[in-house]
This record gives structure tokens, C-alpha cells and sequence, in this order.
């Protein structure tokens, strides 16, 4: 998936990634989701937001995490 969809500006959201012509980060959709929010509920909340760009949020997730060492937080999976 190509993340055009994603931005990452100092001037924004202090550099957090957000979604493209929109303060959404790509960190809220995230913890949206884990915290058991459908999709559909997100669209509604977020009326700027559409299914692609939450697909991008997770995509641009994923390949991060694959190109970083990831360090355990403590306490997970305790």
C-alpha cells in the first residue's frame, strides 16, 4: 500500500504521522481500534477520515514497526 496518505510534518502536530489534510494521527486510529473500536464507528466520529486512510494508518504501523527494533514495554504480556 502506498502511504501518500500519510504526513509527517514538524508543524503538526508536534511531527506526530497524521492523516493528509487532517490533525487525525496515525496513533489515535490505532488506539481507537485496540481499545475495540470498529471502523465504521471511527468513520462516524471522524467524518474526514475515510476507510483507505485507516488502512494507510495501519499499513504505515506495521512497516515502522518492521524496520525498528522493538523494545518491550514492561509488563506487556505479563
Amino acid at each position: 500500500m502506498d502511504n501518500d496518505l500519510i504526513v509527517i510534518d514538524p508543524k503538526i502536530m508536534m511531527g506526530k504521522p497524521v492523516i493528509k489534510g487532517t490533525r487525525i494521527t496515525v496513533e489515535i486510529i490505532l488506539e481507537k481500534l485496540a481499545g475495540g473500536e470498529s471502523e465504521d464507528q471511527i468513520l462516524a466520529e471522524h467524518p474526514r477520515l475515510t476507510r483507505d486512510a485507516i488502512h494507510a494508518a495501519l499499513d504505515f504501523a506495521a512497516k515502522t514497526l518492521k524496520a525498528d527494533v522493538v523494545h518491550p514495554v514492561s509488563g506487556a504480556g505479563d
